[in-house]
Order: structure tokens, then C-alpha cells, then sequence
């Protein structure tokens, strides 16, 4: 590898083996259940004897999060890795961390590195934020010393000062991802692995973590950076590597990968057996968004239902909930062919949207449906200059809105369909 290429990966492949299960008939004789559970004891010897790792589940896929990624990054390059969610960008990075093993390929660092791929990893709520910092720095790769020299710094960035001797437990979750994000910005390694860190806080505090980052960057520092803010990615990125369902679709510039992303990236992630979200509008102008989600693809049928909204360039907008934060669990009736959902969105200024919708299983606690919209339009009711166009012309960040399920088919929702998506 010669000297200005600081990580070369090839043909890497990171495969993983999921477990399902069989779905139960109505009636289950004694022979069935004993056939099943001898087949599933044979299986899990099978694979301890293989040295595999042993799966839980009447039935077992292979499921790769990457496949056949080769890519060069040379010393001082700032690499943007973007892609819809699922594409496999964060297991490419824990690859990278050595957090996780490749099952194929190989992947070659010159430097140290460090990563910052989850804020706040390493925090402990009964210590202060003082020891916290201590704590959480140690955990990221500084040394004492390092960490004693820039402490000023990093109270200073995540302005908790007043707080610095409370237990992070009582702070609320602006100062904590604050003070963890501060902690992990002054690292100063060769390599720097970045996941999605700049949607924490408000917004100027994420104006205060771009220009961090575009420090960093200055620094002449090699940096890997994912995020879903193509703003970001054009702004602090030199180069782009767009990869989707484990694959690469482009390696070239972040201009390059930006645009191909923007035009077609959905697109090329189209499965005609996803399930189908439609955004509907009432009429134009309006002031509400409005979702119809199929009912089958969600599965489960009591937790919190979350819908992300994002600027067609990435940034983030809004979010509405229902069934989350303390409050109980919405209950979606089994016999709905589609669940109806409507947004207030009378504070949106006009322009182009894109949607993630979410639904949290209340029993597990588990992630069961994710999808996407494609790029929608929305025309405001009031005219520009009035509070409808705060929200995305001072750039303010999450704004949480008002959510209500319909959990009757109303024929007002049902109306002008925008886009589908997968």
C-alpha cells in the first residue's frame, strides 16, 4: 500500500444468519411441537460443532449487509459514505473500527484510529459530568493527559459548566448528547470514523458541530463520514462512496455521489415487495400531511408510531409521535386493511419534504417497520412571511408536530396520492 493511502478495503462482505419464526397454526398437535424442537436442537449442535453463532428461530436466512465493497482513501481525505437507511453504511464503519469482523474481504488501516459512532457510548448516569468526561474520553482512546488539557475546551463547547458536578442522569437530553458530542470532538486521531453525529441538540448547536468538524477537516486529518444531511456531506466532503443494499453504486466525488443519490438513489433501492406508503393530501394549499400506511407490513399491533420529516436536501425538519415518550402505547386494530395518519402541519413553509415512518413494537422494544418517502412537495396555506415559513427558513431542527391516527378509512384522506415510496 503505498504512502498516501491510508485505508484500502477489498471485496469486503458482511453476512449475518437470522432467525424466524414458523408461524403457528390454530391448532398444534403434541408430535409437531416435538419434531419442531428436535429439528431446531439438531440445527444449533450442527452450528456450535461449525463454530457458528447459535440463532434463535424455527427457520434461519442469510442476510449480507455488505457485499463486495473496494474502495481507496488517501491521507488528508474526507470521505462521505451516504446511502438510505439499511444500506449498510454503519456496518461498514464498524468494520472499519474493528468493532466487527468482515465474513469476507480485507480491509487495511495505516494510522490511528478512532470512531465516533453512537454519542454518549461510555456515559454512566450515577456520575457526574465531570467524571463522565473523564470517563467517556477514556473510552473513546484519550489518554489522561490528553483529556486534562483540553478539558476547558470541551465544558466550554458543550456549555454545561453550571452543571459540570451533577450526575448526567438529571441532565436532560440537549446537555447530554452536548456533552457527550464535545467529549468525542476534541479526539485527535490520524483516522476518524464519523456516523451520523451532527442531528444532535438544537440548531445552533449543530451549526457549532459543523464548523468543530469543518475544523477537524482544516486539520488535514483522513475522516470517514456518514450522514443523512447531504448538506453536510457538501459541505465538509471531498470525496463520495454511495453505496446501497450492501453494494457499491458509485465511488467518486461527493458532488457526483450527491447528485446520483438525489436523482436515482430510491430508485435503485426499489423492491417490488416492500410495502407501499402513499402520502395523500387533502387539497392545495393545505396545512396537514397526510400517510396511509398498509396495516400487514407493520405486524405488530400495540407501540409508538414516528414519523421523521427532512428538507429534500437531507436536513432535519420535524418529527411527530404517538405511543412514545412515557405515554402508552397506541393499539393499531388488527382488521385495518390501511392506517390512516394526518400532521399538523400548519408551522411547515413550503417546499420539498421527504418522510421516515417508524413503528416500535411495545412488548420487545424492537424496531419493526422502517420506511422511507420519496421527495414530496408542500404548498402551505398562508403566505410566505408568516409562521408557517419559520420552521425551514431559519433552519430551527427538529420542531416536534401534533400526529393523530384515523383508524377509519375517511374518504378525505384518500385523495391526490404524491409519491409512493418503499
Amino acid at each position: 500500500m503505498s504512502d498516501d493511502i491510508v485505508i484500502r478495503a477489498e471485496g469486503l462482505g458482511k453476512k449475518y444468519v437470522i432467525g424466524h419464526e414458523a408461524e403457528r397454526e390454530r391448532y398444534v398437535a403434541l408430535r409437531d411441537v416435538l419434531a419442531r424442537t428436535a429439528k431446531n436442537a439438531w440445527r444449533k449442535t450442527a452450528d456450535m460443532a461449525r463454530g457458528r453463532d447459535i440463532v434463535e428461530g424455527d427457520e434461519v436466512e442469510e442476510f449480507w449487509a455488505l457485499k463486495d465493497v473496494s474502495f481507496e482513501v488517501k491521507r488528508g481525505e474526507v470521505l462521505g459514505v451516504i446511502g438510505r437507511n439499511g444500506a449498510g453504511k454503519s456496518t461498514l464503519l464498524k468494520i472499519l473500527s474493528r468493532i466487527t469482523e468482515p465474513s469476507e474481504g480485507r480491509v487495511t488501516i495505516k494510522g490511528r484510529i478512532a470512531s465516533l459512532l453512537e454519542v454518549g457510548t461510555g456515559f454512566h448516569p450515577e456520575l457526574t459530568g465531570r467524571e463522565n468526561i473523564y470517563l467517556n474520553g477514556a473510552v473513546l482512546g484519550m489518554t489522561r493527559a490528553e483529556i486534562k488539557r483540553k478539558f476547558d475546551e470541551i465544558v466550554d463547547f458543550a456549555d454545561v459548566e453550571k452543571f459540570l458536578d451533577t450526575p448526567v442522569k438529571r441532565y436532560s437530553s440537549g446537555m447530554y448528547v452536548r456533552l457527550a458530542f464535545a467529549v468525542a470532538a476534541h479526539l485527535e486521531p490520524e483516522i476518524l470514523v464519523v456516523d451520523e453525529v451532527l442531528a444532535v441538540g438544537d440548531a445552533e448547536f449543530q451549526k457549532k458541530c459543523l464548523g468543530k468538524m469543518g475544523e477537524v477537516v482544516s486539520g488535514g486529518r483522513t475522516i470517514l463520514f456518514v450522514s443523512h444531511s447531504l448538506h453536510a456531506i457538501a459541505t465538509l466532503c471531498t470525496n463520495g462512496l454511495l453505496i446501497d443494499r450492501g453494494r457499491t453504486i458509485l465511488n467518486g466525488t461527493a458532488h457526483q455521489c450527491i447528485e446520483l443519490y438525489k436523482k436515482s438513489g430510491h430508485a435503485a433501492s426499489a423492491d417490488p415487495s416492500s410495502p407501499r406508503i402513499t402520502v395523500l393530501s387533502q387539497s392545495y394549499p393545505r396545512e396537514q400531511l397526510s400517510f396511509s400506511i398498509p396495516r400487514q407490513a407493520i405486524g405488530a399491533v400495540e407501540g409508538e408510531l414516528r414519523i421523521f420529516l427532512r428538507s429534500s436536501d437531507g436536513e432535519p425538519v420535524a418529527f411527530a409521535n404517538l405511543g412514545g415518550f412515557s405515554a402508552p402505547p397506541i393499539v393499531l386494530p388488527r382488521e385495518l386493511e390501511n392506517v390512516y395518519v394526518t400532521i399538523e402541519a400548519a408551522g411547515l413553509a413550503e417546499g420539498r419534504y421527504q418522510s421516515a415512518v417508524e413503528f416500535v413494537d411495545a412488548e420487545t422494544e424492537r424496531l419493526v417497520f422502517k420506511a422511507e418517502t420519496e421527495v414530496f412537495d408542500f404548498f402551505p396555506l398562508r403566505k410566505a412571511g408568516e409562521f408557517n415559513n419559520m420552521l425551514q427558513s431559519h433552519r430551527a431542527g427538529f420542531f416536534r408536530l401534533a400526529m393523530m391516527i384515523d383508524g377509519v378509512s375517511k374518504p378525505e384522506f384518500r385523495s391526490e396520492p404524491i409519491h409512493e415510496c418503499e
